[in-house]
């Protein structure tokens, strides 16, 4: 069977817009922290943020990409019409959360997204790969509070060992700290959603009978650099253009923040995203940071995190996965309305 390089050309596209998404939605959590401790300018910080997406191409391997393109649907039931249908999907509510200043997961609105256009194709829940949701359910929970839990000991840590050192000081000392604590979330940022794209297009690949079953578990063959190389390069661009809606929320509106806790917040995130995308766990970097920024503002005092703001962003996560994949379900029925192969 020859492939059909159109339809392949457009999956890939699709695929890559939905990374440039990912980057301009999730902008807020590689940036906010660092915009909103004025360590840096909004446009400095952008750049230095989609820089390090970039860079974590050569750093985090593609382990979390073997989960999204294998782990998680058959993959006998994937076409490219699903791809297009489950990118939609996630696009979809990427764009409608953003509109509401939301910061959820672009990470979350694929695999959900993924799932509904294939559930849709096979009219069956079988089609879904229980064991390969189990650890990326569990880490809808565990990330942020792996986030949170870091960034209260770092900070706890921070007022103990500085306790008796001038307020002025350890503000000049962390404005400088902070941009690598910025620096190494952004590598993390990159590391772990980019990877959900390389997934994607490899399985698109796949479906196209341009490289083999072997293949997309293994290295996608000579597709390898290409792929890896265009999915950093859109997150970064995305990253780049921003999605300043949700830096408000992500920098300001969950709890006020000075440089130290800032670094804290990033580090705390940037350890926990650096341990899942080594083992291959698909995480959100937005639940991630967000619990880290209000891990920082309870070592304050509880009310010095608006639980409010915090509450609503939990009810978008709730969402996410079912939301896009009714969406996602709905963008591959119009598909088949249209092209009843598909």
């Amino acid at each position: 069977m020859k492939p059909d390089f159109l339809l392949l050309g457009i999956t890939v596209l699709v695929a890559l817009t939905f990374d440039f998404l990912n980057g301009f939605h999730d902008a807020a959590n590689s940036i906010a922290t660092v915009v909103s401790t004025r360590v840096l300018s909004p446009k400095l910080a952008v750049l230095w943020a989609a820089f390090f997406n970039f860079v974590a191409a050569f750093l985090l391997g593609t382990a979390v990409a073997k989960t999204i393109g294998s782990g998680m649907i058959h993959i006998e039931v994937v076409t490219q019409y699903v791809v297009i249908g489950g990118l939609l999907g996630a696009i979809v509510w990427d764009l409608l959360t953003w509109w509401w200043g939301l910061p959820t997961s672009s990470s979350h609105a694929l695999i959900g997204g993924m799932a509904g256009a294939a559930i849709m194709r096979a009219g069956s829940f079988n089609v879904i790969i229980t064991a390969g949701w189990y650890k990326t359910l569990i880490f809808i929970v565990v990330a942020p509070i792996m986030g949170l839990i870091l960034a209260l000991i770092f900070m706890t840590s921070v007022f103990w060992i500085l306790r008796n050192k001038p307020p002025r000081r350890i503000d000049a000392w962390f404005r400088k700290l902070q941009l690598f604590s910025a620096a190494a979330y952004s590598l993390g940022h990159g590391g772990n959603d980019a990877q959900k794209t390389m997934g994607i297009v490899a399985s698109a690949l796949f479906s196209a009978n341009i490289i083999t079953a072997a293949e997309l578990k293994g290295t996608w063959g000579r597709y390898h650099w290409p792929i890896i190389l265009a999915a950093h390069t859109a997150i970064a661009l995305g990253t780049y253009f921003g999605g300043w809606r949700i830096v408000h929320t992500m920098g300001a509106r969950i709890t006020k923040l000075k440089p130290v806790g800032g670094f804290c917040a990033e580090t705390a995130g940037a350890i926990t995203l650096f341990a899942t995308a080594l083992a291959g766990i698909p995480v959100s970097t937005t639940h991630t940071i967000t619990g880290a920024i209000v891990g920082v503002g309870a070592t304050h005092r509880l009310s010095a995190v608006r639980w409010g703001v915090a509450r609503r962003i939990v009810w978008a996560w709730v969402f996410t996965i079912p939301a896009s994949a009714v969406m996602a379900g709905v963008a591959f029925a119009i598909i088949r309305l249209i092209h009843p192969g598909a």
